[in-house]
């Protein structure tokens, strides 16, 4: 399948290549007198296209935060200055162009509107240090309807806020910014922790920062910072993990939950200069690299004392899955858990005998009300999909609710239907080959059946009862989600999330957007849900330490962290899987010892012959009254520690109340393992106490993902520009068509080599490189992409169709 690109691509593609090459490297243009060094371009254009694109300007003039963190001095008035003089020089050196959103306190540019073509002249201006696409954000939720589970309120309590609140720890006089869709600061149990000042709408620049309505021309209405906002401070009928803490809202994500750039980094400034102390951002893209603009403006929040939290992402199950900003070098991210549930096991017969091999249990109110269907039999009734007008007419009263799964309904709300007409428990059976999943939670005791066994069972439900055998089967702890985005990061390599928390099927407040009703709850899961706890989290952290900055916070949340183990290994989660472990309030609050930073990636070992070294520091901080004395040793996974010999302090005696600095000589005979990556644990033990802090080694070139993100645009006709995101670039390129259901390989749409790594866009016209058009139909894309020996194939989420 390796084929050559046809001519009629090369002119484009080369001119693409050309400049993504020299400009993400800030490669040097020889004028003839001196050397120009352009700008660094992050993200890849259509460098040949004269349609306007936004962007996001760095310039080498230091933010405010940047500058005093660095020992200089910066005012607004001279960076000012410096941007004017920048934005005059590129309305000469443009046709057209537009400044939006200025930026100086947390990042220093501005957003731009500019034809992409013009885009080399913008690198080459005098002043401009890098150029970012305005990508799209989206909150990372994971909408799966079918799968809401409204009965539980324990997430909080979980990790421990109960018993924070009991110390008298609540997160008053700590404000938490919630940068997201907005939020109902009138919902009865959000309203007392908002002030006067609510906050900014960035979407329609204003000062009320509520939700996007319903009927909102521009897209659908939204809910998602509400909950989270809920999450983090809710103080009436559910309680969020620092109820007494202040609130602001920022709406950068408008109508349907989705927003840019340049509003992410405006709200992050503002948030800054509003006085917050802490910031929740549980939104993201599928970007995998560390130098965003959005990341550089959480770096320099963090730098300024605010505690910056985010979402991890909700790609998972596999590595490299994390997206930005969560692949922030300071900020903390944060994966998504399940709480622990109890499994049983259940076995359905009808009264002619027969038994339904697929039974089990999918989910109940109570324990108490699950087992309480055993030794009865139950009548039957057929309700179809479980439509509210589906049960009209039909007693239902202590008897079983047949009903099939579909038709758009949630799970949840079958079973709710069921309740409100009486049925003491629901056989749900699946309408389509495969498994269903188990949700705890739903308001009566539910068995699941499989397609065949639910229709055959349906052909009798008139003449046969049922009996249950429901029985505990076995407890399984808190669980990774496996939507949770993985890690490491690619080109800093590291281990991401930093910690975990509950996102799974978690309830929290919502708008009703029902004027007579118009403030509800609502279930909802992804790593949108799991980043509050931790933002809450550390505003009770903020209350008890009033005098700590954001590293402590950072670090007694990850020193503290409990690990989790995977029930399918019986072997704890992997680093890049569940980082430092799930937060525990409690234990971070009463933290005598803290390690920094909380994890560590000791980068790559590639030399070929001989052993390589690596130099690093690390902190202990000893806060207990009393001096403490400190061993510390380096343990690794598998073959690695044959081959890496650490050298650092074995016993190290801390003062109390001081801080020691602690260097790292790692040496690793590279030539003698296995290419890859390899974990390991800095264990720090005082006493009966010891901090595990994870670790991460590379040996050879890292197997990061050669393409990640693939899609395409309409273009009009049968014209469609591919895009795809290679984090590392590729020496060889391909775009592959399949059939819709991705069951037959059809041909080579494109072949291209040599790519610069970012985005990558090409034009193509629905003919493969063999001369073949395709026939009308649909269609799905793959991207393909190779570096050294390393590759992967991704497919498009979306079905494209020739006409």
């Amino acid at each position: 399948m390796k084929q050559k690109l046809i001519a009629a691509f090369m002119p484009l593609l080369v001119l693409v290549l050309v400049f993504s090459t020299f400009s993400a490297n800030g490669v040097s243009a020889n004028t003839g007198k001196e050397n120009l060094e352009l700008a660094t371009l992050q993200g890849d254009f259509d460098l040949s296209s004269t349609k306007a694109v936004k962007v996001i300007v760095e310039l080498q003039e230091q933010s405010i935060v940047e500058a005093k963190h660095n020992g200089k001095k910066q005012s607004k008035q001279n960076l000012k200055s410096a941007r004017d003089k920048v934005k005059k020089e590129v309305s000469t050196r443009t046709s057209k162009s537009k400044v939006e959103r200025e930026y100086d306190h947390v990042f220093s540019g501005f957003s731009l509107e500019i034809p992409a073509n013009e885009i080399p002249s913008l690198l080459a201006t005098p002043g401009v240090k890098a150029v970012y696409p305005n990508v799209e954000y989206t909150t990372t939720e994971v909408v799966s309807e079918e799968e809401f589970s409204p009965a539980m309120f324990d997430s909080a309590p979980f990790i421990g806020s109960n018993e924070a609140w009991d110390l008298g720890y609540t997160g008053a006089g700590v404000t938490v910014a919630i940068i997201d869709t907005g939020v109902d600061y009138t919902h009865p149990d959000l309203a007392p922790n908002f002030g006067e000042y609510l906050g900014w709408d960035f979407v329609d620049n204003d000062a009320d920062p509520q939700e996007t309505p319903r009927g909102d021309p521009r897209g659908a209405e939204t809910t998602h910072g509400s909950h989270v906002a809920g999450t983090v401070a809710a103080n009436g009928q559910i309680k969020g993990v620092a109820p007494d803490a202040t609130l602001l809202a920022y709406r950068v994500l408008g109508p349907g939950g989705s927003g840019s750039t340049e509003n992410v980094v405006a709200a992050i400034e503002r948030a800054v200069l509003d006085g917050a102390d802490v910031m929740n951002l549980s939104l993201g893209n599928s970007l995998n690299a560390p130098d965003w603009a959005t990341s550089i403006a959480l770096d320099q929040a963090m730098a300024e004392g605010v505690v910056a939290v985010t979402s991890n992402g909700n790609s998972g199950p596999n590595n490299w899955t994390v997206g930005s900003p969560g692949t922030s070098r300071e900020a903390i991210s944060v994966g998504a858990t399940q709480l622990p549930y109890n499994v049983f096991t259940a076995a359905t017969t009808s009264s002619d005998g027969v038994s339904y091999a697929s039974s089990a249990v999918q989910g109940f109110p109570s324990e108490e009300e699950l087992l309480a269907l055993n030794g009865q039999d139950f009548e039957l009734v057929d309700v179809g999909f479980g439509a509210p007008e589906e049960f009209a007419g039909k007693d239902l009263t202590g008897k079983i609710a047949l009903i099939s799964r579909g038709a758009g309904i949630p799970f949840v709300d079958k079973a709710t239907e069921a309740k409100k007409a009486g049925a003491i428990g629901a056989i749900l059976y699946n309408n389509v080959a495969g498994a269903m999943p188990l949700i705890p939670g739903m308001d009566v005791p539910t068995i699941m059946l499989s397609q065949a066994d639910g229709e055959a069972l349906k052909a009798k439900a008139a003449d046969e009862t049922v009996s249950f055998d429901i029985a505990f089967s076995e407890r399984v702890g808190e669980t990774m989600a496996d939507f949770s985005s993985r890690g490491p990061v690619v080109d800093t390599w590291m281990i991401k999330p930093d910690v975990s928390a509950p996102g799974v099927n978690i309830v929290s407040t919502v708008p009703t957007f029902d004027p007579a009703n118009p403030h509800g709850y609502g279930a909802k899961q992804g790593t949108s849900m799991a980043s509050p706890h931790v933002a809450g989290a550390a505003a009770v952290i903020l209350q008890a330490n009033p005098d700590w900055g954001v590293y402590e916070v950072k670090s007694a949340l990850m020193n503290t962290a409990e690990k989790m183990i995977n029930p399918a290994t019986g072997e704890e989660y992997a680093h890049n899987t569940q980082g430092a472990g799930s937060i525990r309030v409690v234990d971070a609050l009463q933290a005598e010892t803290l390690v920094n930073p909380g994890s560590y990636s000791f980068g790559v070992f590639d030399k070929k012959k001989g052993k390589q070294v690596e130099r690093q520091q690390f902190e202990i901080q000893n806060l207990s009254k009393k001096a403490k004395k400190y061993n510390m040793e380096f343990v690794f996974k598998n073959e690695v520690g044959k081959h890496v010999k650490v050298t650092t302090s074995k016993n190290l005696k801390v003062n109390p109340g001081k801080t020691q600095k602690v260097n790292v000589n790692v040496q690793v005979d590279a030539a003698k393992l296995t290419p890859g990556y390899y974990e390991g644990h800095l264990v720090v033990s005082e006493g009966n106490t010891e901090i595990q802090v994870p670790t991460i080694l590379f040996v050879g070139e890292p197997d990061y993902p050669r393409v990640t993100t693939v899609g395409f645009t309409a273009l009009g006709g049968n014209n469609f520009e591919v895009y795809s995101y290679l984090p590392g670039g590729a020496d060889e390129f391909e775009v592959w068509v399949y059939n819709e259901n991705l069951t037959a390989y059809i041909g080579d749409a494109l072949y291209d080599s040599k790519l610069g790594k970012g985005y990558n866009y090409h034009d193509w016209d629905g003919t493969l490189v063999d001369g073949t058009v395709l026939p009308a139909g649909k269609y799905r894309l793959a991207v393909y992409a190779k570096k050294g020996n390393l590759d992967r194939a991704v497919a498009a989420t979306d079905v494209l169709e020739i006409k």
